[in-house]
């Protein structure tokens, strides 16, 4: 089967790690995100990717300019103007000569589904389509699905608010959301207006639940949606800390070129190619991108460094803190869940 991947958002929660670079581009323990997304495709005998792209396209096609991530064939489908979601995976599917089932996945999602099991249970329930399901103690940030004891959609509300949640899973502790997976037939491409976006979430799923047609899968596995700084960090800790057994880094996850005073303290944390870390300097559950540059007795916790960061001596960042590509922050300078360039002055 062919999977299109869901790569065209502009990754705006996760800026300024984002100005320059696609989300999916960003590395997780050294390694491009998506790298990890077409190794788990790859493993689940998928035969080909189509990258479905639209903000900053290039930034892939001249990663992989052989046509293969890793070891798997893509191609590509870049959209003209945003297109939503749905309309995105019809442009995709179009574009690509899909006649036959396929999956649809969500390009920040970093997840071990067992994607064989999903297209076989979406062969036997006879849908139009099959969507993987999450259980999570709050669905409120994401689709929450509603299903019978046999895996039929009885309801799909998107980002629903604590007062408009639909009854509670009648067989599930949890309540259980869309997980980004699915697979879908080609009749579900007829049901996407070709002329304008289009959600697949908040019109053409509900279209399929109110026919009858919507099948879902629980799979309570690895599931991680990347899309804030919290969370990209936990894809890298959840590597380091060896939440995942599948995903491995071979070379660790301390860059060997790396210089590293021998009276600072490392602990949980990625540092990539060129870093340098001065006397006394503290870096605990952090990722430090290529080229950052820490002096003395500065400390670095909870917080992700972009490229070429200078952090001044004493300083202290914590609490999800972000700094982008290049930045300098003053010695004995304070952040605590604190972004630098403040969003919305982004250079």
């Amino acid at each position: 089967m062919k999977a299109i991947l869901l790569l065209g958002g502009f990754g705006t929660r996760l800026r300024p790690l984002t100005n320059d670079t696609p989300k999916q581009m960003l590395p997780v323990c050294g390694r491009p995100m998506i790298e990890w997304v077409c190794e788990h495709l790859y493993r689940h005998d998928v035969s080909e990717v189509v990258l479905s792209l639209g903000y900053r396209a290039e930034a892939f096609t001249t990663a992989y300019p052989h046509g293969r991530i890793g070891q798997l064939e893509y191609e590509v489908a870049v959209e003209p103007e945003p297109l939503g979601t749905a309309g995105a995976v019809r442009f995709a599917a179009e574009a690509s000569g899909i006649t036959g089932p396929f999956f649809v996945l969500n390009g920040d999602v970093l997840t071990d589904l067992d994607l064989g099991a999903l297209a076989s249970f979406h062969r036997s329930s006879g849908a139009e389509a099959t969507i993987a399901l999450q259980p999570v103690a709050d669905a409120t940030p994401y689709g929450l699905v509603v299903t019978d004891t046999s895996g039929r959609v009885l309801s799909f509300s998107e980002k629903p608010d604590q007062g408009s949640l639909p009854a509670a899973q009648p067989h599930s502790e949890r309540p259980t959301i869309s997980a980004g997976s699915y697979v879908l037939d080609p009749a579900v491409l007829d049901r996407i207006a070709p002329d304008r976006s289009v959600s697949i979430e908040r019109e053409i799923f509900p279209q399929i639940v109110a026919d009858g047609a919507l099948a879902a899968l629980v799979s309570d596995t690895y599931w991680l949606d990347t899309g804030t700084p919290q969370q990209y960090l936990a894809a890298n800790l959840d590597i380091v800390e060896g939440r995942r057994p599948h995903a491995r880094v071979p070379n660790g996850t301390t860059a060997a070129s790396a210089g590293i005073h021998p009276t600072s303290r490392i602990q949980t944390s990625v540092m990539g190619s060129g870093c340098q870390i001065g006397p006394d300097a503290v870096v605990q559950r952090s990722v430090l991108r290529e080229g950052c540059y820490l002096d003395a007795g500065a400390v670095v916790v909870d917080s992700v460094l972009g490229p070429d960061v200078v952090v001044g001596a004493g300083a202290l960042l914590s609490q999800f803190s972000v700094v982008g590509k290049g930045e300098q922050v003053a010695p004995s300078a304070v952040l605590r869940a604190q972004r630098q360039p403040l969003l919305g002055h982004e250079r």
